[in-house]
C-alpha cells in the first residue's frame, strides 16, 4: 500500500511563487501517473498537473500552463508542483494522487493524500 504526503502550501500574496512536495512512501510502483489535483472552496476538485513516472511526460490544465511545473524524483519517490506567478484564483487545497490514468480524471487515481493549503492574498 502506498502512503502519500504534501508538504508546502503556505499563506502568499498574489504574484508569490511556492514548491509542494508530495512523499510517497510504501511498496514501490512502476507503471503509475501520479498528479496534482485542487480543490477551491465550494468547487469540485479539478487537475493541474500530471507525470508519468517512467519517462517523465507531462500534462497541464490549461489554466496553470506556463505557470505551474510537475517534477517528479524518482530516487526518493517525491513529487513536485513548482507554482509560479500566484493568483488569488489558485487558493485551494492541492493534492496529489497516483494511478493509472487517464491523467486527468479523478477515477484514474486510487491513492490520494491528505491534502495541503495554499492561499493567495491580492
Amino acid at each position: 500500500q502506498v502512503q502519500l504526503v504534501e508538504s508546502g502550501g503556505g499563506l502568499v500574496q498574489s504574484g508569490d511563487s511556492l514548491r509542494l512536495s508530495c512523499e510517497a512512501s510504501g511498496r514501490t510502483f512502476s507503471r503509475a501517473v501520479m498528479c496534482w489535483f485542487r480543490q477551491a472552496p465550494g468547487k469540485e476538485r479539478e487537475f493541474v498537473a500530471a507525470i508519468t513516472w517512467i519517462d517523465g511526460r507531462r500534462f497541464y490544465s490549461d489554466s496553470v500552463k506556463g505557470r505551474f511545473t510537475i517534477s517528479r524524483d524518482n530516487a526518493k519517490n517525491r513529487l513536485y508542483l513548482q507554482v509560479n506567478s500566484l493568483k488569488p484564483e489558485d487558493t485551494a487545497v492541492y493534492y496529489c494522487a497516483l494511478g493509472d490514468g487517464p491523467y486527468a480524471k479523478e477515477f484514474g487515481y486510487n491513492t490520494w493524500g491528505q491534502g495541503t493549503q495554499v492561499t493567495v492574498s491580492s
